[in-house]
């Protein structure tokens, strides 16, 4: 009687979503080393391309190679060493010959390779050459054994793939079920992307794509191919976002067009007037408010430009049409600023806010709850403590979001629906470079301030290394008898928090007995309770406090237009977003103001780009650009964002203009068949149908 796990191919589903446990040659114990590296299907296995190709169309030969470069060679073993018993360190070594002489290779902590290799294998090696006593070697070489004259097509006399492996799984194994797989179903996958748009963009169809994505026959086909499924990755993302879009646009929504006397009453109130950018995109917010569809916009805006202004400014107009709003941060910090905020700026309106954090418990959390429901409540901010079960509005009109990107676009959908299609305002102080503006916010409109209020100058920023220190002390004396303050801020990473307040709490106590005894020195940091930080905040803003030693709950939000210098301790291990936050502190004031990096003896190659990039420019976007470029988009935002589909080829920055064609293209479908029902799409609705499904009802469509 056959095992379960011996059942015939046949019976499983054929096609792309055939399990590979079922594909010839592979089998239960295999497909478990696929599942390691998430291949589950046909389909997931052909989408794993691999992330470089070894030229072996020219391989070196032994006499050629120079040390100190790498090189692709081969050989065939004529003596094998394996290290002595008892001596752990030395390595596992051959001796391998070629036409043109004898090279050695050897591998530290590999005694399995005893039982892998024979004399008489021929072995093709990739790695960089050395020399050890005289004699050409390469140490811990990529290596092949070459079995057959079978093996040339797949492993040998061409680009070969090389993929991520696993334990267990290596790159012949996966290399030949991909090249079986690629034979297979490269000929008969349906291609969704109709042809007008391949000829327009000049991009190959799927079969061929895939086929050159794999093993191809030059690195120009194999470059086209990346293209070509990059394009496909766009171009679905921004079908989606298109279709939900313009789902919102479609959608009955709010009209709130009150006269506007809250809103001039809180004008009223302002010690400035609003710039001419605040004053455009409050024009734009209001108009949208106005509409009898939903508001879903995006508000752009350096630090120091004004966002939160506008926001009261909507939140004001929502609540004189009789609504209520809610401000959802991502942080508990960043909520409880915003409720400082926005209770200084309607306060004087008469309309109380309050706040709804996980900290808000027991009875307090029950009576906010209870206002909430009954409409007591002109605004609640919160962090997504306001999503859940158990939170809920009369009248929610109004949502604004800060900090969009630490939330998942499924967190902004639970928000929305609290309410009967709310409007949406989504605020950011992190310049979005427009290729993740497009990706993240392609479903919104988007405004921008560009115009930082008058007086504003840019900040002086300079770094400095720890031998300097006397002179930047002497400086910010110097700046404290001028009738200005400091801030001196330390990193606070949560691995090690314990240890950096530590070192912030001794740094406040040197600064107070040691370098500046005639001097205020205050302490701030994130263990503080709610009122001891505020009573910190409102001796340092009233002049008490000369310098402030903080950890980065002064990141956010923070206005003293007195301080001048901001000294960051220890900034390469710092973020490049964060430092421009920090550096957003100070400047606030008529004076000049110092942003100065001051860094330890062990600042990296990528420190030393993020410390370069703050001292050439104070431009929000540049930085974030850099930014972008130096940690890619995943690491860009911290976190996935939740309820997009994952790119399966394309990279942020390296295709950011193919991402604007995809938008392009995706913009001409949806304008001639918004629901994509034509035939020619059917394959693009399938796409999309498999990539989007189950995120934000978008599998509804078609």
């Amino acid at each position: 009687m056959a095992r379960p796990d011996s059942a015939p191919a046949a019976t499983a589903p054929e096609g792309l979503h055939t399990a590979l446990q079922f594909v010839k040659g592979v089998g239960p114990a295999r497909a478990r080393q696929l599942r390691r590296l998430e291949l589950e299907t046909v389909e997931d296995a052909l989408f794993f391309l691999p992330y470089r190709h070894e030229d072996r169309t020219r391989l070196t030969s032994f006499r050629s190679l120079v040390p100190g470069e790498t090189h692709s060679c081969a050989g065939v073993i004529v003596s094998l060493s394996p290290p002595p018993r008892g001596r752990r360190g030395a390595p596992f070594a051959v001796v391998l010959r070629d036409a043109t002489g004898y090279v050695t290779a050897s591998w530290f902590h590999a005694p399995y390779l005893e039982r892998v290799f024979a004399r008489g294998q021929r072995l093709v090696l990739h790695g960089k050459v050395g020399r050890f006593r005289g004699s050409v070697t390469l140490q811990h070489p990529d290596f092949e054994i070459v079995e057959s004259d079978d093996d040339d097509r797949i492993h040998w006399g061409r680009l070969v793939p090389v993929y991520h492996a696993t334990e267990g799984l290596g790159q012949r194994p996966l290399r030949t079920l991909l090249w079986r797989l690629v034979e297979t179903h490269g000929t008969t996958i349906v291609d969704p992307l109709p042809e007008p748009v391949r000829a327009r963009r000049g991009l190959p169809t799927l079969g061929e794509s895939l086929r050159s994505a794999h093993f191809p026959e030059t690195e120009h086909a194999a470059a086209t191919a990346r293209r070509r499924l990059a394009f496909d990755d766009f171009l679905v993302l921004q079908l989606g976002l298109g279709i939900l879009r313009a789902r919102t646009t479609r959608a009955r929504g709010i009209a709130m067009n009150p006269r506007g006397q809250l809103g001039e009453r809180l004008r009223a109130t302002l010690p400035f007037a609003l710039t001419s950018a605040q004053e455009r995109v409050w024009g734009e917010i209001r108009t949208d408010m106005a509409s009898p569809h939903p508001m879903h916009r995006l508000l752009q805006g350096d630090v120091g430009s004004g966002k939160t202004v506008v926001a009261a400014l909507a939140v004001a107009t929502a609540v004189e049409a009789g609504y209520q709003a809610a401000v959802m941060a991502p942080t508990e910090i960043l909520a409880e600023q915003h409720l400082v905020t926005f209770g200084q700026l309607l306060a004087p309106l008469g309309l109380p806010v309050a706040l709804l954090t996980s900290a808000v418990t027991g009875r307090q959390r029950a009576a906010r709850l209870r206002a909430a429901v009954a409409g007591e409540l002109a605004c609640v901010v919160g962090t997504h403590a306001l999503v859940q079960e158990g939170v809920e509005f009369r009248r929610l009109g109004l949502t604004v979001v800060d900090e969009q990107h630490r939330f998942g676009v499924e967190q902004r959908a639970r928000l929305r629906a609290k309410g009967e299609h709310p409007d949406l305002l989504v605020m950011t102080a992190t310049p979005i470079p427009r290729t993740l503006a497009l990706t993240l916010y392609g479903d919104l409109d988007v405004s921008l301030l560009d115009e930082l209020p008058p007086g504003r100058r840019p900040v002086v920023t300079v770094a400095r290394t720890e031998a300097k220190r006397p002179e930047i002390y002497a400086f910010i004396r110097e700046q404290i008898a001028a009738g200005r303050q400091a801030y001196v801020l330390y990193p606070l990473v949560e691995e090690s928090a314990a240890l950096d307040l530590k070192a912030a709490t001794e740094m406040a106590e040197r600064l107070r007995a040691e370098v500046f005894p005639d001097l205020t020195v205050g302490l701030l940091h994130g263990r503080l309770r709610p009122a001891e930080k505020e009573a910190v905040m409102r001796r340092f803003k009233a002049g008490d406090i000369h310098v402030l030693v903080s950890t980065t709950v002064v990141e956010v939000g923070i206005d003293v237009p007195n301080a001048s210098v901001m000294l960051v301790e220890h900034a390469e291990r710092f973020g490049l977003s964060q430092l421009h936050q920090l550096r957003g502190r100070v400047g606030r004031g008529p004076w000049k103001s110092y942003c100065i990096l001051l860094t330890g003896g062990h600042a990296g190659d990528e420190a030393r780009q993020r410390i370069t990039a703050m001292t050439e420019t104070n431009d929000g976007f540049r930085i974030a650009e850099a930014d972008l470029r130096l940690r890619g988009p995943g690491e860009f935002f911290g976190t996935r964002q939740s309820g997009l589909p994952q790119f399966r080829v394309a990279d942020l920055v390296r295709d950011a203009a193919l991402l604007e064609e995809a938008r392009q293209e995706a913009v001409g479908i949806l304008a001639a068949d918004p629901e994509l029902r034509e035939p020619a799409h059917r394959g693009l609705r399938h796409a999309l149908l498999a990539r989007w499904r189950g995120k934000l009802d978008l599998a509804s469509v078609g």
